[in-house]
């Protein structure tokens, strides 16, 4: 069982690394969704703003009350993540809330404040997001159904889709395990397999958005989606210190490959149909990952 110190921080830390993460899904379902689908867009618009109110609360609890390595780590948020949210906006006419990101930017550290009080708020914080999560994740289901029956076009990949739903039960699943006041429990593989399907779906998602003549990041998306294939197949077979270094160097090569291309996006130096959000969002996860083989 966690005790109330750890409970409250790794609480802190993963809704703000997650409600984030979610709230950008509905970000892009909304802005790739065409302008007819008015019910489908407004719905989409409702539920992001929604986590983004959960996220503020989470924020303004969190100061103080996390580790140095989680604001370092910049799973949070990164120093593009401003910026990229600020061209999205004005690219796609969508509503950000870039109070949080600012916020979140001048977070500080600390041993979290063991009080009844706090543990009271951060049980209310981490029920009413698995609350809205399984909205969420009621609303993604639905979308791939019309998507996959050609009753809605939606212009990300069905895979992109189902990608996201992984990701958003993934959350619920550790947000149970935290009401609980326990950690989840994932075999190794069955954890590296998950965070290497993602990085390597990240690199499929880039190498199909890119434009066709950007040729060289298309090829260096290409060798990423290969070195994350074969970490998969080989997890259960090959040593477990030497996959976890594995996974560690091609995360690290592919943040770096990431934060290029998206200074590229920011620069408008790429030719794609990547919006900048997005760069600084697989980025984060990658980031995310990091942190999690860094504890291995």
């Amino acid at each position: 069982m966690l005790p109330r110190e750890k409970y409250i921080q790794i609480s802190l830390e993963i809704n703000l690394f997650y409600q984030r993460i979610m709230k950008e899904h509905m970000l892009l379902i909304e802005t790739h969704l065409p302008s007819v689908e008015t019910a489908l867009i407004t719905e989409a618009d409702s539920l992001k703003i929604s986590m983004e109110q959960i996220l503020s609360e989470t924020v303004i609890l969190a100061n103080g009350n996390i580790s140095e390595e989680s604001i370092e780590s910049h799973s949070i948020v990164t120093p593009f993540t401003l910026p990229c949210e600020e061209i999205t906006s004005k690219l796609t006419g969508a509503t950000i809330n870039t109070n949080i990101t600012m916020a979140e930017l001048k977070l500080e550290a600390g041993t979290p404040s063991c009080t009844p009080w706090l543990e009271m708020e951060i049980d209310d914080i981490n029920r009413r997001t698995l609350n809205l999560l399984d909205v969420i994740i009621s609303y993604k289901k639905k979308l791939m159904e019309w998507v996959l029956n050609c009753k809605v076009f939606l212009m990300i990949y069905p895979e992109m889709l189902e990608h996201l739903i992984r990701e958003a039960r993934l959350y619920k699943r550790i947000l149970n395990c935290l009401l609980d006041r326990k950690l989840p429990e994932f075999t190794l593989c069955e954890e590296l397999d998950f965070w290497n399907n993602i990085m390597g779906e990240h690199a499929e998602f880039i190498d199909g958005m890119l434009d066709p003549t950007e040729k060289d990041l298309k090829e260096k998306a290409r060798g990423f989606i290969a070195r994350f294939e074969r970490l998969v197949e080989e997890c259960i077979k090959t040593a477990e210190k030497l996959i976890i270094q594995e996974s560690l160097v091609a995360t690290e090569d592919l943040r770096d490959y990431e934060i290029d291309a998206t200074i590229g996006l920011l620069e408008c130096k790429i030719r794609s149909v990547i919006p900048p959000i997005l760069a600084d969002h697989v980025l984060r996860e990658a980031y995310h990952y990091i942190l999690i083989l860094n504890h291995k």
